[in-house]
């Protein structure tokens, strides 16, 4: 991709994204717009939220989840996401069969099949029913005095199977433990989508948030095949434009059209963080005349922790708490300049901000 056109689109990314420009009100409107917030580590993806919105913070974004406005379950791939409360069923309809689909031969070694899920279904209903909420290792305990195995990886494929069903979601946090609650008694109803409305709410929130991006991207994203996002694709047109680049169709939000070059913001983003995370082809976020030094980056990958700027990923980052005391330290691929630094500085001051204590910054 020319240099130009790659510019262009991390500029109009970062602006879809809530990661310049305005910021949302809330973590749970950052949530809606983005669709789905791939969650599996908590903390991280807590402050994906934070740099999304206007004054938040880590205690804030927690009473949201403990209060239900936020709610985390897996949905669309086979790992945890954060979703708001409104979204949940219809995100569920929509894409849980394809993922119990790709989770049947695992389960067949597991020895998971229908009756045995159902009879651990009808377990988990009953320790959580009256409002009730358990951690893992409390449904766990109830399974075996049922006389369901709940050895290995048969416990969390159990859970895991309740969620897709729509059965039980996550509670509120017990100190520091994440626990389950049924569904039905932690989200109010919400009015049902068919599949049509459903896959054009997905898409257009997909690339309305995600944009520009190819039609690959939102399959990755989503989990829901190629010929569900081209039909959604013809039903949503009208909310979205489109642009060939290099040969390939990118769709987007129309409004971010005229964005050529981002900010010079830096953004110390986290594990998964929705803008690297949220597409298949991540290759506009790296300049080619800048060699990527895997060695840097957790499990050797840019889905890790990244240090952004300008939306290109220039190095990585980690937490390291010693003594009560936080640092965050930064490896960059190549040396940066001192407006740069000076805006990899800010990004820790909004990090501090949002965690509510001090946190130094350390170069190596």
């Amino acid at each position: 991709m020319q240099r130009s056109k790659r510019l262009s689109v991390i500029a109009r990314r970062l602006q879809a994204q809530g990661l310049v420009g305005e910021p949302f009100a809330t973590a749970v409107d950052a949530v809606r717009w983005l669709g789905a917030v791939q969650s599996q580590d908590y903390r991280a993806a807590r402050w994906a939220l934070g740099q999304r919105t206007s004054d938040a913070t880590e205690a804030g974004v927690d009473r949201l989840f403990d209060q239900g406005a936020i709610v985390r379950t897996h949905v669309m791939r086979p790992t945890w996401h954060f979703v708001v409360a409104d979204d949940i069923r219809w995100l569920l309809v929509l894409t849980a069969p394809r993922v119990r689909a790709g989770l049947a031969g695992r389960h067949r070694q597991l020895e998971i099949d229908e009756q045995v899920a159902a009879r651990a279904n009808e377990v988990i209903t009953q320790a959580l029913a009256g409002g009730r909420h358990a951690t893992r290792a409390q449904l766990g305990e109830a399974l075996r005095r049922a006389g369901i195995a709940p050895d290995g990886q048969r416990l969390p494929h159990f859970l895991l199977g309740a969620e897709l069903d729509g059965l039980i979601v996550s509670g509120p946090r017990m100190e520091r433990q994440f626990t389950y609650a049924l569904l039905d008694e932690r989200v109010p109803p919400a009015r049902p989508l068919d599949r049509n409305e459903a896959v054009t709410e997905l898409i257009t929130r997909y690339f309305r948030s995600h944009g520009p991006a190819q039609i690959r991207d939102f399959v990755w994203w989503s989990g829901l095949s190629t010929t569900d996002a081209r039909a959604g694709i013809a039903l949503a047109r009208s909310a979205l434009d489109h642009e060939v680049i290099d040969g390939s169709d990118y769709w987007f939000d129309a409004a971010t059209a005229g964005m050529q070059r981002a900010s010079r913001n830096a953004h110390l983003l986290p594990n998964f963080d929705e803008y690297t995370v949220g597409y298949r082809d991540r290759s506009a976020l790296l300049d080619p005349d800048r060699p990527f030094a895997a060695e840097l980056f957790s499990f050797a990958s840019i889905l890790s922790n990244v240090v952004t700027i300008r939306g290109e990923v220039r190095g990585s980052w980690r937490r390291i708490t010693t003594r009560g005391r936080a640092c965050i330290q930064v490896r960059t691929l190549d040396p940066l300049r001192s407006s740069e630094s000076a805006a990899v500085e800010d990004a820790c001051r909004r990090l501090r901000r949002f965690v509510e204590r001090d946190v130094s910054l350390t170069w190596s």
